[in-house]
């Protein structure tokens, strides 16, 4: 009996082994699938073929060896002749597919620039600077030119813009027809313009919102050269690196290419000073405020009251901005400001539809209705019976902080403008030994804004200072009085800043010129003039700063965009490639060689917003075998220019 047991409890465990070990062979580990595929889609056969002429195809075919994806293909997909229909740019499996809308021009060459809009479909590997092309006639055009196109008042790449050609030179050429062939810059600015025949050529770059490959849009940023260019080629020869792996070099290969010039073109982009006016809105969000809004900067308006009617302009104070976009006028007089409607007429300036100018003459209304919701707030916020009645005082607003900048001057903004108000209502005072005395200060009331105005005292280093506003000194227009103002503070001592000097090598003869130092974020924070072809800057406070420089042509201390019409140039920048750094109580001499240095290379990678997209790291190999199977495909593939077309540029 006892045999049996045994054997029946060993029947049950081989059998309880055996179902394991089944289970764990269905259970096998998924494959790993092999090495990862880092390489791009290869081309097998096209229809029509590469660089075909005489064709005439409304669709082209291009297959590959495996499945693939069109990324973006309106943005990164350029078609040269520029297309006014937009065609069709899809794929289908293994294929790329563009259906042409537009009818073929005769003895053309065609080019379809895909930059690096396929891709494999599965890992996404891109298929870089390939380019399909044939030609209606019995010739193809292989020229091309390429360069870089940059924001002209920072020196910023831009990205997505339009570079166009024209081989006729008539002025108006350029607002009227479309361009002959074009080309799209990427996001570090570089662009190619290929397919091009031999001749004579003028370049332009358009942000060319209507797509109409023209400039009729003076709000369109554009760029043009004043020279001519000839498109060329010559042959060259580079480096190839062939790499073991990933970082072991194998052998360095000495490679004969065809090189075509120009490849450093350097269009500097702007928007025109020209913009369209006209009157935005109005309104009256307060009893005693009007405002107005401008479409753009403009003429200051005339204006007279229609209900109630005055005469005389002593009922209002003016706010305005620089430019007069926008116009703030403080009801003074409160017989109009009681009133619950206000109608005016008003003479401003406006553009038609040929972009001129005129006075138009309009009657616009400015009511104000109390709604049911206001009407609530004035019972809820009625004094309850003895409670105290809460004043609201006249807001005073200042820059002024506990530690101040030596170089700064104290400035105030009211709430609302003042009847009046002198140097006589104001009390600096600066600590001597125990006590405080009177500090002499000029006292500068605001162009634009009656509600500020400008304190400039000469001030000690490591002074300790007060400044004081008594109590019921200035009155509002309103009935609003203010309440004391008293803040102490303390100047920074002389030990906390440092100097600066710049020698400029390079400046051209006669001009005006002036340095701007800017901070992390580009932006300007001082200004000086060169003088003798050197800048100073007194009380810098310590810190990284960086330096833009700008010829100023018309000597109005700012800078000043070009204009197509006129033939004139934007002014032209120039930036410092590194940055200085200012150490507490230091003087720092330094040299700034304006022209050491490509112009596109000059702005500094850390203040440059529009910073150029990274790639996906690669494989050496996969990259020299792309490039080998674009030149084989096509001549425009990869095998072009050294320049902007073949080396990023940051």
């Amino acid at each position: 009996m006892r045999k049996k047991i045994l054997f029946l409890f060993s029947f049950l465990f081989l059998t309880l082994l055996m179902m394991v070990l089944l289970q764990a062979c269905a259970n096998m580990a998924a494959p790993t699938g092999g090495a990862y595929d880092v390489d791009p889609p290869k081309v097998r056969q096209a229809t029509p073929n590469f660089n075909s002429l005489d064709a005439t195809p409304s669709k082209i075919e291009i297959e590959f060896d495996e499945n693939i994806k069109i990324k973006s293909p309106a943005e990164k997909v350029i078609i040269t002749p520029p297309q006014q229909t937009l065609p069709i740019i899809r794929s289908v499996g293994k294929k790329a597919v563009v259906e042409l809308k537009d009818e073929l021009k005769p003895n053309t060459t065609y080019t379809i620039d895909f930059t690096d809009a396929i891709a494999d479909n599965n890992e996404e590997n891109p298929l870089e600077n390939f380019v399909f092309s044939f030609s209606t006639g019995d010739q193809l055009d292989t020229l091309s030119i390429s360069g870089k196109v940059l924001a002209a008042q920072d020196l910023e790449p831009v990205t997505g813009t339009y570079v166009g050609i024209h081989s006729n030179f008539d002025d108006t050429v350029f607002t009227r027809v479309p361009f002959e062939r074009i080309s799209r810059t990427d996001s570090r600015g570089n662009f190619t313009v290929r397919g091009m025949a031999p001749g004579k050529y003028k370049v332009f770059a358009l942000n060319d919102q209507n797509r109409d490959y023209k400039y009729d849009n003076p709000q369109e940023a554009i760029a043009f050269l004043d020279s001519i260019v000839i498109p060329s080629s010559m042959s060259a020869v580079r480096q190839d690196t062939v790499f073991v792996d990933s970082i072991t070099i194998d052998t360095i290969r000495t490679v004969q290419y065809t090189r075509f010039l120009p490849d450093d073109l350097v269009l500097r982009s702007f928007q025109s000073d020209f913009q369209r006016q006209y009157l935005q809105k109005h309104e009256r969000t307060e009893p005693h405020k009007l405002t107005l809004y401008f479409a753009a900067p403009t003429a200051m308006p005339d204006f007279s009251l229609l209900q109630p009617e005055v005469s005389g302009d002593d009922w209002y104070v003016t706010e305005r901005s620089v430019g007069n976009d926008t116009l703030l006028l403080w009801i003074t007089d409160s017989l109009i400001y009681q009133q619950d409607s206000i109608r005016m007429k008003i003479n401003y300036t406006r553009t038609d539809s040929l972009n001129k100018n005129y006075i138009d003459t309009d009657t616009i209304s400015f009511n104000i209705r109390k709604s049911a919701r206001d009407k609530r707030e004035e019972k809820r916020d009625e004094k309850k019976e003895g409670e105290e009645e809460q004043i609201h005082f006249l807001g005073i607003n200042s820059n002024v902080q506990s530690t101040f900048e030596l170089f700064n001057p104290v400035r105030f903004e009211f709430e609302q403008p003042v009847v009046r108000f002198d140097s006589s209502f104001v009390r600096l005072e600066m600590a001597v030994d125990s006590l405080f005395e009177p500090v002499p200060f000029h006292m500068e009331h605001d162009t634009l804004n009656p509600r500020k105005l400008t304190i400039r005292p000469r001030w000690e280093p490591g002074g300790k200072y007060k400044l004081t506003v008594d109590s019921a000194l200035l009155i509002s227009p309103y009935g609003l009085w203010n309440n004391k103002y008293e803040q102490s503070f303390t100047v920074k001592p002389l030990d906390q800043y440092g100097n600066l000097e710049v020698n400029i090598v390079g400046l051209p003869e006669g001009k005006v010129v002036f340095v701007e130092l800017l901070d992390k974020s580009d932006k300007p924070f001082r200004k000086s003039f060169v003088k003798g072809n050197t800048v100073r800057f007194q009380d810098l406070p310590p810190g990284e700063i960086y330096a833009r420089l700008v010829i100023d042509e018309n000597r109005d201390g700012v800078w000043t965009t070009g204009n197509y019409e006129d033939k004139r140039q934007p002014e032209t920048v120039y930036y410092y490639p590194g940055k200085w750094v200012i150490r507490a109580y230091s003087d720092h001499m330094e040299e700034w060689r304006i022209n050491a240095g490509e112009v596109i290379r000059q702005k500094p990678l850390e203040i440059t917003k529009n910073k150029p997209e990274e790639k996906k790291r690669k494989d050496p190999n996969r990259d020299r075998n792309n490039q080998q199977q674009n030149q084989q495909s096509s001549p425009f593939g990869g095998s072009g220019s050294r320049g902007f077309g073949s080396t990023p540029m940051m």
